[in-house]
C-alpha cells in the first residue's frame, strides 16, 4: 500500500490486514477519497463511481471501522433494491466481518425466522435488507423498534439511482424518516451508485430537505476504453394484399404479432450474429422486452442444437421462476463454461456474475442510463475495454412510408443515445413526484407502528418540512384523511385517534402491504368483443383518441380502469400508444440530440455500412419534407407537430390542446392534431396563447384524462390529488409552455 495513502491509516487495523491479504496494491480513487469522509459518522455522503469501482469497499471499510470502534459496537443498516444483490453481498462482507468478529445479517423473504430472531437478539452489525422487510419489521414490530434500531451507526442505499423517481425510493426516504424520527437523532446515509446524472437533485433525494449538506464522492476514473458498433438491418417492405387494397396508405404498418410487437424478419440475422461473435465467452444481450428474451433465446438455443454444441445462452427475465433466473445467474458465475444470458433489466444491477466481455443492446435502449449500466458489466477486468453491439432494425422505405420509418427513428436514437453517453451525459433523477399513492401507505403503517396516531402527528411526521411528503399541503392532507374515511381506509375513535378502518385492516395484516409498488397490470385491448392483446399503457388516454395496435388504427371509445380494459373500435389515422414495455420514457436531450445528428453531417464511426446508409437517409427525409425550418408536417387532414420534445413534454402540449378542444395524440416526434388541416394557424394561435398564459390548473388540464392510476394506491386518492401525483411524475408543462411560446419555424 502507497505510503501516502492517508485513508488507508484511517482504517481499523484489522481491515487493514484484511487488505494486505487481499492483495491490494492500493486504494482505489472512490476509496481515498471516501474514507476520509464516511469514517468520522457526522455527515451524509454520497459515492457516484463506475461500475467495478470499489464503491461497496468505499462506504463499508470506514463504515466498519467506525463501528467497531465505538464504545458499544455499532449496527449499519444496508438497504438493497434485490433479494439477489443481498445474497452476493453477504458473500462479500462475511470474509471482512469475520476478521472483526462482527456478525452479518440478512434479511429478507426467504431468510429462516430464526436467523431473524438472533439478529433481533443482538441489534449489532451488519444488517442486509431490502425496503418491504424494512416496513415489515416497523410495521409489526413498533413498541420496539427504538430498541431494535438503538446502536445504528448508518445507513447504505445501494444502487442508489433505482430508488430515486419511484414509489420504492418514497418510501425509503420515509422508512429512514421514520427511524431518526423513534431515535431522535440524525443517522448518516451513504448512498452508492454509478448512475445519478445530476448530482444535486441525488444528494436533495438523500438528505430531504437538506441536499446541500451531503458529501459528495465522485470518482471520474474509468479502468477501460469502450468499444461501440451499431449495425443495422433492414426489414423488407410489406406490400398489400388486395384484400387490404381499401385500406388508406396511412394505414399501411408492418405486420406484429399479438403483443403488438413487430414480428421481424431480421431476428434470425441479428441471431446468428450475435451466435458467431458471443460463442466461447461471457455476455449479456438485452432485448427490449420479455417476450424478445423467449424469442433470441429460442433462436441461440436452436443454433445451438444444429450445430452439436453445448448451450451457452440463458434467459433471464422477471416472469420467469427464480430457480430458472438463479441456474442464469449460475451458468454466469462458474468459470468451465462460457455463458451468455438473454436479460430484460434485471440484470442491469450490481448482481454478482462475474466478468462480462461484452454488452448486446437489440432496439434503443429505455433511457441512457440504463445503456450505461448495462454497459458497466463489460470491461472490469484490467486492460481489457468494454464492448458495447448495437442492433437496430428498420423497415425498408416504400411509397407512403410513415415518418419514423423515413426519418429511420430506431437508428437515430441509438445513435443519439450513445454520443450522450459517450460524453458522459445521462438522464438526471425525477426526484420532485409526489408519490401520493406512497402516502397513502405510508399513513397506514405509522397508524400500524404507533397502534394509532392523530391527524396533526401525521401530518408532522410524513408532511412537514425535511419530511419526504414535504410540499403536501395540510389543506389537501385534510382531503386524503376524509377521503381515505369515506373508503373505510381510516376511521377515528373517541380520543380523535386515526385507526385502520374496515378495508385498511384488511390491507394492513396482508403480506402484500408491505410493498409500495403495484405488480406491473397490463390493460386489455378489445374490439368488438375480441381481446387484441395486452400491454401497461404508459401515458393517459382519452375517449376519442386514436391509437395504433396489433398494425392497425384505432380510436378509444372506452376505457374501464377498474377492469384494465380499454375498448377500441377501427378507424382511420393514428399513432403508437406509449407502452411502458422497455421501461424508459424519453428525455428532451435525447430527441434534441436526433435532431442536432439530422441536421449535421458527421458520421458517427461506430455505424456499420447500413446503419450509415440510414443515418444517411434519414438525413434525406429530413430535408425533403423541410423540417429544419418547419415545425409541423400536414398530411392529408392531420397536423403533425414537430416539437423534439420528451415524452413528458409531448404529453403536457397534448393536454394544453385539448383542453382547447382539439382531438390529438402525442408520439415520438411530437403532438398529432387530427382534422386539423384546415385550420393550421387556428393551431398555431392556440400554441402562442396557451405558452403566454399561467399553467392551467390540473383539475382543468386533466379533466377528461382515463388511466390516471398507475400506483398502487392511487384507487384511494381523491381525484384532485390522483391528478396531482400523475402531472408530477409523468408531465413537463414548463417545458411545454416554453415550447408553445417560442417562434414557430414555419
Amino acid at each position: 500500500m502507497a505510503a501516502d495513502s492517508s485513508a488507508f491509516f484511517q482504517l481499523d487495523e484489522r481491515i487493514q490486514r484484511f487488505i494486505w491479504a487481499e492483495g491490494w496494491e492500493e486504494l482505489r480513487e472512490a476509496q481515498e477519497a471516501a474514507i476520509p469522509f464516511i469514517v468520522k459518522g457526522d455527515r451524509d455522503v454520497i459515492v457516484a463511481a463506475a461500475t467495478a469501482a470499489g464503491k461497496t469497499e468505499a462506504a463499508f471499510f470506514p463504515a466498519l471501522t467506525k463501528v467497531v470502534q465505538q464504545p458499544a459496537v455499532g449496527l449499519i443498516v444496508y438497504i438493497s433494491p434485490l433479494k439477489a444483490l443481498i445474497n452476493d453481498q453477504f458473500g462479500r462482507l462475511e470474509r471482512l466481518c469475520e476478521q472483526l468478529e462482527l456478525p452479518v445479517w440478512p434479511w429478507h423473504g426467504d431468510i429462516s425466522s430464526s436467523q431473524k430472531t438472533r439478529f433481533l437478539q443482538k441489534r449489532h452489525g451488519v444488517l442486509l435488507i431490502t425496503p418491504e422487510s424494512l416496513e415489515a419489521m416497523l410495521c409489526n414490530r413498533g413498541s420496539s423498534v427504538a430498541g431494535v434500531f438503538a446502536q445504528i451507526s448508518y445507513f447504505v442505499i445501494d444502487e442508489l439511482h433505482a430508488f430515486i423517481g419511484s414509489e420504492r425510493g418514497k418510501q425509503l426516504q420515509s422508512l429512514m424518516h421514520r427511524i431518526e424520527t423513534v431515535l431522535a437523532r440524525t443517522v448518516p446515509r451513504i448512498g452508492l451508485s454509478a448512475t445519478l446524472g445530476d448530482m444535486n437533485l441525488a444528494k436533495e433525494f438523500l438528505r430531504p430537505g437538506r441536499g446541500a449538506t451531503v458529501q459528495l464522492v465522485q470518482s471520474s476514473s474509468s479502468t477501460s476504453s469502450l468499444m461501440v458498433q451499431i449495425k443495422g438491418y433492414e426489414e423488407p417492405l410489406v406490400i398489400p394484399t388486395p384484400k387490404d387494397a381499401a385500406t388508406s396508405a396511412e394505414e399501411v404498418v408492418p405486420d406484429t404479432d399479438e403483443g403488438g410487437e413487430k414480428a421481424e424478419v431480421s431476428a434470425g440475422s441479428i441471431a446468428s450474429h450475435l451466435f458467431e461473435h458471443l460463442r466461447g465467452s461471457n455476455n449479456l444481450i438485452f432485448p427490449n422486452s420479455r417476450r424478445q428474451v423467449e424469442l433470441y433465446t429460442h433462436l441461440l438455443n436452436r443454433m445451438c442444437e444444429q450445430r452439436h454444441v453445448p448451450n451457452e445462452f440463458w434467459p433471464h427475465h422477471g416472469s420467469l421462476s427464480k430457480e430458472i433466473r438463479s441456474e442464469t445467474e449460475a451458468a454466469l458465475k462458474q468459470k468451465e463454461m462460457p455463458a451468455t444470458a438473454v436479460c430484460t433489466n434485471t440484470l442491469e444491477l450490481g448482481i454478482d456474475i462475474g466478468a462480462v466481455k461484452s454488452v448486446a443492446q437489440i432496439g434503443s435502449p429505455p433511457t441512457v442510463a440504463s445503456l450505461r449500466q448495462r454497459l458497466g458489466r463489460s470491461g472490469r477486468r484490467k486492460g481489457e475495454p468494454a464492448i458495447l453491439r448495437g442492433y437496430c432494425v428498420e423497415d425498408a422505405i416504400g411509397p407512403n412510408a410513415a415518418l419514423g420509418t423515413e426519418l429511420r427513428l430506431e437508428t437515430l436514437q441509438m445513435a443519439a443515445m450513445v454520443s450522450l453517453l459517450v460524453e458522459g451525459w445521462f438522464e438526471p433523477p425525477r426526484v420532485h413526484g409526489a408519490h401520493l399513492s406512497t402516502l397513502v401507505q405510508q399513513m397506514l403503517s405509522v397508524i400500524a407502528q404507533r397502534g394509532g396516531a392523530t391527524i396533526a402527528e401525521l401530518y408532522q411526521l410524513l408532511c412537514s418540512s425535511g419530511a419526504p411528503f414535504f410540499g403536501v399541503s395540510k389543506a389537501e392532507f385534510m382531503e386524503l384523511v376524509r377521503h381515505l374515511g369515506s373508503k373505510e381506509m381510516l376511521t377515528q375513535d373517541s380520543s380523535d385517534d386515526l385507526l385502520p378502518g374496515t378495508l385498511g385492516e384488511k390491507f394492513v395484516n396482508h403480506y402484500q402491504f408491505y410493498a409500495a409498488f403495484a405488480s406491473e397490470e397490463e390493460f386489455r385491448i378489445v374490439a368488438g368483443g375480441h381481446a387484441l392483446g395486452t400491454l401497461p399503457v404508459e401515458q393517459s388516454l382519452r375517449v376519442g383518441e386514436r391509437i395504433l395496435f396489433a398494425g392497425k388504427t384505432w380510436r378509444v371509445e372506452e376505457v374501464d380502469e377498474p377492469r384494465k380494459t380499454i375498448y377500441v373500435s377501427r378507424t382511420g389515422g393514428g399513432v403508437p400508444p406509449l407502452f411502458s414495455g422497455n421501461g424508459g420514457r424519453v428525455h428532451t436531450k435525447v430527441r434534441q440530440r436526433m435532431r442536432e445528428m439530422l441536421e449535421g453531417s458527421d458520421v458517427p464511426t461506430f455505424l456499420d455500412a447500413t446503419a450509415k446508409r440510414f443515418l444517411n437517409e434519414a438525413r434525406k427525409g429530413y430535408k425533403d419534407l423541410k423540417l429544419r425550418d418547419a415545425s409541423y408536417i400536414v398530411s392529408g387532414r392531420h397536423v403533425l407537430l414537430t416539437t423534439w420534445l420528451g415524452d413528458a413534454g409531448n404529453e403536457a402540449v397534448a393536454c394544453l390542446l385539448i383542453r382547447r378542444g382539439y382531438d390529438v395524440s402525442c408520439g415520438e416526434l411530437g403532438v398529432t392534431v387530427f382534422d386539423g388541416e384546415p385550420v393550421i394557424q387556428d393551431i398555431l394561435d392556440t400554441l402562442v396563447d396557451a405558452g403566454s398564459e399561467p399553467a392551467p390548473p390540473l383539475d382543468i388540464l386533466l379533466a377528461d384524462a382515463k388511466n390516471l392510476a398507475r400506483e398502487k394506491w392511487d384507487w384511494a386518492l381523491p381525484a384532485g390529488l390522483l391528478r396531482k401525483t400523475y402531472a408530477s411524475l409523468h408531465l413537463d408543462l414548463d417545458e411545454a409552455l416554453k415550447w408553445a411560446a417560442g417562434p414557430r419555424r414555419q
